[in-house]
């Protein structure tokens, strides 16, 4: 093969010897995994915001963030609950640019894949254990699942991914929500497909082993725009989009749980991050005009940072961006509370 293998690299059993659940983060994770199961299941009225920044590329800002949520889910723990982002990997269209903290632990030195899967859990870890919240991460690579699955509370599969045969057999076997995101071209029938598959049991080949996962039925959808033969940017958040989702899961009455996540940004926003806000309240409106939207729509996944906007790696702006650009601080804390204000 045309590639040099540097070194074995350590497995899942060895990294969770070396960085275990505690009791405290054991307790966080069970009770608040049964919390989004609930809503998912339409049994918690609440909506989840999947609020985070786009990538996870440096552990003391991440943490900040994450620490400034503290005080706003108590206040509005009522109506939504906080699930952030902590991605760690992430996909590059041209297989240029920064991969994520799995990948670059260090974002302007070179990749380190055994630090990388280390500095991944341990920002997981301490997360949880400072905040008493769940985090959501892209499932990028199926087999590294299994470095994080006994701490995370979501797992999102991509728009390049959701075709992929062994993303939708292994979220089958994961034992919470996994979102499907539509793919870039915007044909839904795929990511339908994935949600099937992912619900149902399989037999296949993971990490070296022969497996039997029992299925997910917490799968779902999660629309992020599209983008057309030109190039150009579709959403597919309005009314419309939203209804004949519906139809599409009434279409399908063995699926269950039915349920979207809205991503305001990506396609949904043109990336542009300061249109978020208002992609949310028009989606809120769709649920205020159609009860069987309200009931599909269980929240929303929105790019958010400590800064607004985005930088290159190296630039030093203290929590902003080096991949998509976010919504800052400000602007991301009045945004849950007007979403709190408007359920």
């Amino acid at each position: 093969m045309n590639m040099e293998f540097e070194r074995k690299l350590t497995i899942p059993a060895e990294v969770k010897e070396q960085f275990p659940v505690t009791a405290k983060v054991a307790e966080i994770v069970e009770k608040k995994r049964a919390e989004l199961k609930a809503i998912f299941e339409g049994r918690d009225n609440r909506k989840v915001l999947f609020i985070g920044p786009c990538s996870a590329d440096n552990e003391t800002a991440v943490l900040d963030y994450m620490n400034r949520l503290i005080p706003v889910q108590d206040k509005v723990k009522d109506k939504i609950m906080l699930v952030p982002r902590i991605y760690t990997n992430k996909p590059r269209t041209t297989g240029e640019g920064y991969k994520g903290l799995l990948h670059n632990p260090d974002p302007t030195g070179k990749p380190d894949m055994y630090k990388g899967i280390l500095a991944t859990r341990e920002l997981h870890m301490k997360a949880v254990e400072q905040t008493g919240l769940i985090f959501a991460d892209e499932m990028l690579y199926p087999e590294n699942h299994k470095y994080l699955d006994d701490i995370l509370g979501y797992v999102a599969v991509g728009a390049r991914s959701v075709e992929d045969q062994q993303h939708r057999l292994t979220a089958s076997g994961i034992e919470v929500p996994v979102g499907m995101k539509n793919p870039t071209s915007g044909d839904i029938s795929v990511m339908m497909n994935a949600i099937m598959a992912a619900q149902h049991k399989h037999t296949f080949i993971y990490r070296g082993w022969e497996v039997h996962s029992q299925g997910n039925p917490w799968a779902h959808a999660i629309l992020r725009g599209s983008t057309n033969k030109h190039g150009n940017n579709l959403p597919n958040y309005h009314y419309e989009d939203l209804s004949r989702l519906c139809d599409c899961y009434e279409a399908r009455p063995d699926l269950t749980n039915p349920a979207v996540i809205i991503d305001t940004n990506h396609s949904n926003s043109n990336k542009k991050p300061l249109e978020q806000p208002r992609i949310v309240f028009d989606v809120l409106n769709s649920c205020k005009q159609s009860d069987r939207i309200s009931k599909l729509v269980k929240g929303f996944m929105i790019e958010s940072y400590i800064e607004d906007g985005a930088q290159k790696p190296g630039e030093g702006c203290y929590g902003k961006s080096i991949t998509d650009p976010c919504l800052g601080w400000e602007k991301s804390e009045k945004l849950i509370y007007d979403i709190a204000d408007k359920l």
